[in-house]
């Protein structure tokens, strides 16, 4: 049985789409406490797979995810799993809102809830953790005055009681998860294909980039910047494409990128989500 890892503790949404992966891929769950360290554990062999959030609806991309997958690992995307994200606010039974003074959760969590918590908790200090489900345990110990924003499951892990449900910003709160591998995953007629690339820094380098995907007619569905570590105002573009690597117009698109572009790194070819 495989291995997969993901980004812990237990009671997080990472470990939800882990579980929703794994209901078709059978495997042993194992929780790690950073992104960085459980990348590195699938590249030296100890997981299978990770699975990792990528991006929000609401707050956009998982920076450090991009740039873990840019620069620290080589490894590939095999799957995409995309989660409705439903934000409770945790505390300890018999807590009221008045009583809090303290809220432990992490940023993207807060970042989704940012309205409510202006609306509703002004009195509150926001103190960020490393995952959702770690603002849960520390609102346990740290009593009346103290709350987290976190999944249903992490108040149900940890004892605690929802003051109040569903308190995202938005209706539309979804969270997309990249499970990742050394493997390639096999073309299945409906896939996505993932690239990260930097270009010269000239007028009209990008465009020259974009404009190879129309020509080959391909229906690019994402593109993101983050800064490219070398200067200022130099970046790297990830780009997510319709079409798997196998596909003739695909491979030879491509082909064309890697020579039109000064840092090019292939980010795997995978089934689209549901």
């Amino acid at each position: 049985m495989q291995t997969i890892g993901f980004l812990g503790p237990e009671g997080t949404h990472t470990q939800q789409a882990a579980l929703n992966y794994t209901a078709n891929h059978p495997a042993k769950l194992t929780a790690y406490p950073a992104l960085s360290t459980l990348l590195q554990a699938v590249q030296s062999g100890e997981l299978n797979a990770a699975v990792i959030p990528i991006e929000n609806s609401l707050e956009g991309a998982v920076n450090l995810s991009l740039d873990l997958l840019a620069w620290e690992v080589d490894l590939l995307i095999t799957a995409e799993i995309v989660l409705p994200i439903s934000h409770c606010l945790l505390v300890n039974p018999g807590s009221t809102m008045e009583a809090l003074r303290t809220l432990f959760t992490h940023p993207q969590a807060s970042g989704q809830c940012r309205k409510f918590l202006e609306d509703e908790l002004p009195q509150v200090s926001v103190s960020h953790t490393l995952s959702t489900a770690e603002g849960a345990r520390l609102t346990k110990e740290g009593g009346a005055q103290c709350a987290a924003i976190a999944p249903r499951q992490a108040g149900e892990l940890y004892g605690l009681q929802i003051l109040r449900d569903n308190i995202q910003d938005q209706a539309n709160n979804f969270t997309r998860f990249a499970v990742i591998g050394n493997k390639p995953a096999s073309s299945t007629g409906r896939d996505k294909t993932s690239l990260v690339f930097s270009t010269d820094h000239h007028p009209g380098s990008l465009y020259r980039i974009l404009d190879i995907f129309s020509l080959w007619d391909l229906n690019m569905t994402k593109i993101e910047s983050r800064p490219a570590r070398s200067k200022l105002g130099t970046y790297i573009f990830f780009i997510d494409l319709e079409g798997h690597v196998s596909d003739h117009d695909m491979k030879d698109a491509l082909t064309m990128v890697q020579r039109k572009t000064t840092f090019y790194k292939f980010l795997g070819s995978y089934p689209q989500a549901e």
